[in-house]
């Protein structure tokens, strides 16, 4: 701080100590008086103004600066004098609460005032010469003068003001102390003081040399819940808890070598609730340089950190399960890596992510999904270490850091443990749900030495476990890396595929079992890619639905199979359908593509029920009003719908009634094993019966062998597609095969 604001040797009665810790306690307010008297100026640190509104960034210097200045407001807010920081045309930039006392003002000037404005007239030629005098000269200035309050009919008082230039030279700070005697200026002051000191808006909080407390005004008891008379003569640790007696412990020792500190502390109240508030504290000396307590501004900060608590967690931590979330975890995972770096040991990386998690929100509501979601955490949870590191990624995938391990083995049987428990059923208030675990381990350093490669590789290892049957845990390995790289090319790869025209269709036969005719087709996507051949819609269609390509492919398939069944149509010269397959993706897209649709179908002039969309069964339980609308957006077009693979999810047969089905396509599985007292023909029979009476016609798909055709036909099955018929063809070999039909096998 600045010791260039010193009285003139004629003005004191001893040499001017410079302003640092507080001098006695709020009982010496005369030993403080005295000393601010004999101090020629109340300067602070070297710097121009407290930075409110000049629009300047904020600099190391600058935060520096504002840091200073801030202490400087701790220490120099309650001095019983007048201190002022003046801008060059007089502004108040800064004033305490003396100042702000005497001229009337509140402390953060919004009127921008001026002190020039607060002297006397007759005064004000003396104050002006004054104030040149103070910032063009190193030595300090005085002048006595009067001062008014800036309000009609106030007396005004006379006042002596020391002034000089802070540091910088962008300032003048002043000191006003009223003119009158010695006595009755330090007993107008001590008024003003103890008047100050009880109206506070802060806390003041005075402790002795034994952190016991001297002093509080009625604002901190407030704060504290207390009377006054509860609160005297109190350790400061009687109103903290763990954390805040440490943090008190280490500032003790900090304040007796005469350093002025702020720290955040976490009170309690009398009534157990927590008070969070801002402590600046000043060590208290006496003459002889005796350590005798401090003095602390308390500011409650409860709500604002409470606040910020809340943005903090909610920023790190899932709000379902309370576990740490995606930010959370990769900070955890850096620092657990970096730890396991400089010790040297092992760390495993669990990547789990739960199967069939999906059917149970599509067949139990999104809210048992949530259910099932917190107990899944617990039980995972009740696997690991209170060391370990639990997260959740989102959706259904968690994350578990196991550091500090001592052999492989150790995680795997943490990964059997989670395997083992989310096995087993999940009783949900509106039944009983069943799931199971997919893990992939990676390790520390043997796999990945970096956070987000060793996140990768334990993801590629939970693919793989669940590529390999689901319910099992799976190690990272080199061609796991492979694969995934070869993933990633074939992603890249697809961007480009429908530009270039590499794909392609087939179209496979859907015959009518009571005729043979060939009236139907399925449009099978194929893609012709340049290195790897034909590629069949599993090895392509997942990276397309993940990209959000699906929809513009979905769209090139509509639009040739449109343009398909309309050269067919003309070439028969009969009516003739295509069927083509929609992605849950696409189902849920943006439904401005279909509307493209019905205006290609129209500039083909070919009559929309030509085509026919097949949706996955699982759509009908996704959300009931979303379906139904699009469903009856697909009627309103002229398009036809087929409910496809039915058998394989969880839709029933009161699904088929609520909504716009045309057909039903009886999935693979209801086929393969039919035989005449089997127990798959029953099955299919009453389905078939139900469909009828439902007004549905229905297409079995994977016939394969002249007995399952003649079982079909004598269960009344309408339509039936596979190799007993044909493999899938090019447009022109189908035509040749349409036109002549198929002869029905006999059983």
């Amino acid at each position: 701080m600045d010791k260039d604001l010193q009285a003139p040797a004629a003005e004191a009665d001893e040499a001017a100590p410079a302003i640092g810790p507080v001098l006695g306690g709020l009982a010496g307010l005369r030993a403080r008086h005295a000393l601010v008297a004999t101090t020629g100026g109340l300067a602070g640190p070297d710097s121009a103004d407290d930075g409110g509104g000049d629009g300047q960034p904020l600099t190391p210097a600058r935060l520096r600066y504002e840091q200073e200045q801030a202490y400087f407001n701790d220490i120099y807010l309650l001095a019983p004098v007048g201190y002022f920081v003046l801008a060059f045309d007089t502004t108040l930039l800064q004033l305490n609460l003396v100042g702000a006392d005497l001229l009337g003002l509140p402390r953060a000037n919004p009127a921008r005032a001026k002190l020039r404005d607060y002297v006397a007239p007759r005064f004000q030629a003396d104050f002006d010469a004054f104030v040149r005098m103070s910032l063009n000269t190193a030595e300090p200035q005085r002048c006595d003068l009067q001062m008014t309050r800036g309000r009609p009919g106030d007396p005004g008082f006379a006042a002596t003001l020391r002034a000089s230039a802070d540091g910088s030279g962008q300032a003048c700070r002043v000191v006003m102390e009223l003119a009158e005697g010695k006595l009755a200026a330090l007993e107008r002051s001590e008024e003003r003081f103890r008047r100050i000191v009880h109206s506070a808006e802060e806390g003041i909080w005075e402790i002795d040399a034994q952190s016991r407390t001297s002093f509080v005004n009625p604002k901190m008891a407030r704060m504290l819940g207390y009377a006054i008379e509860d609160i005297m003569d109190q350790p400061l640790t009687a109103f903290m808890d763990e954390e805040g007696r440490a943090i008190l412990e280490r500032n003790i020792a900090r304040r007796q070598q005469g350093i002025a500190e702020r720290h955040e502390f976490k009170f309690i109240r009398k009534d157990g609730a927590a008070l969070w508030a801002t402590l600046a504290t000043n060590p208290i000396f006496d003459a002889e340089g005796a350590y005798l307590g401090a003095l602390a501004l308390v500011s409650d900060i409860t709500d604002s950190k409470e606040s910020a608590d809340l943005v903090w967690h909610q920023a790190n931590f899932d709000t379902l399960t309370a576990l740490p979330n995606r930010h959370m975890f990769q900070d955890r995972l850096g620092q657990e890596i970096k730890k396991a770096r400089r010790e040297d040991t092992l760390l495993a990386l669990l990547f789990i992510d739960l199967d069939k998690f999906k059917q149970v929100n599509d067949t139990m509501g999104h809210d048992q999904g949530d259910a099932l979601l917190v107990e899944a955490a617990v039980r995972i949870a009740a696997c690991v270490r209170a060391s370990d590191t639990l997260a959740r990624l989102g959706g259904d995938e968690f994350t578990v850091i196991l550091s500090g391990l001592d052999q492989v083995a150790s995680a795997e049987r943490v990964a059997q443990d989670i395997i083992r428990t989310l096995a087993e059923p999940f009783a949900l208030s509106a039944g009983s749900a069943l799931v199971s675990a997919s893990v992939g381990i990676a390790f520390f350093p043997s796999d990945a030495d970096q956070p987000d490669e060793l996140l990768r590789h334990a993801d590629q290892a939970m693919y793989a476990a669940k590529s390999a049957g689901r319910s099992r845990y799976n190690y990272f390995t080199p061609d796991l890396q492979l694969a995934a790289q070869q993933r990633q090319r074939l992603a890249a790869d697809l961007r480009n595929a429908l530009g270039a025209g590499q794909f392609e269709l087939l179209y496979q036969p859907i015959v009518n079992l009571a005729s043979g005719a060939v009236e139907r087709a399925e449009a099978l996507l194929r893609w012709r890619h340049p290195e790897r051949g034909l590629l069949r819609p599993q090895d392509f269609v997942p990276h397309a639905e993940s990209s959000g390509l699906i929809v513009e492919i979905g769209d090139w398939v509509f639009r040739r199979a449109a343009d398909q069944a309309k050269a067919w149509q003309g070439e028969l010269g009969r009516a003739f359908q295509i069927s083509v397959n929609q992605s849950p993706v696409q189902f849920r897209g943006d439904p401005a593509w279909c509307q493209g649709w019905l205006e290609y179908v129209a500039q083909l002039r070919l009559p929309p029920r030509s085509i026919v969309i097949d949706v996955p069964e699982g759509v009908l339980l996704d959300g009931a009003a979303e379906v139904l609308q699009r469903l009856r957006s697909y009627r309103e077009m002229g398009l036809q719908v087929a409910l496809d693979d039915f058998g394989t999810g969880y839709a029933s047969l009161t699904h088929l009634k609520k909504f716009d089905i045309d057909f039903l396509k009886l999935d693979r599985v209801f086929v393969q094993d039919m035989a005449g007292d089997s127990g798959d023909l029953a099955l299919c029979e009453a389905i078939i019966v139900m469909a009828h009476k439902l007004g549905l016609k229905v297409v079995a798909e994977g016939v394969e062998t002249a007995a399952q055709q003649a079982l079909l036909a004598q269960a009344g099955c309408d339509y039936a597609q596979g190799y007993a018929f044909s493999e899938p063809l090019r447009p022109e070999e189908f035509a040749a095969m349409a036109r002549r039909g198929v002869p029905l096998l006999a059983g």
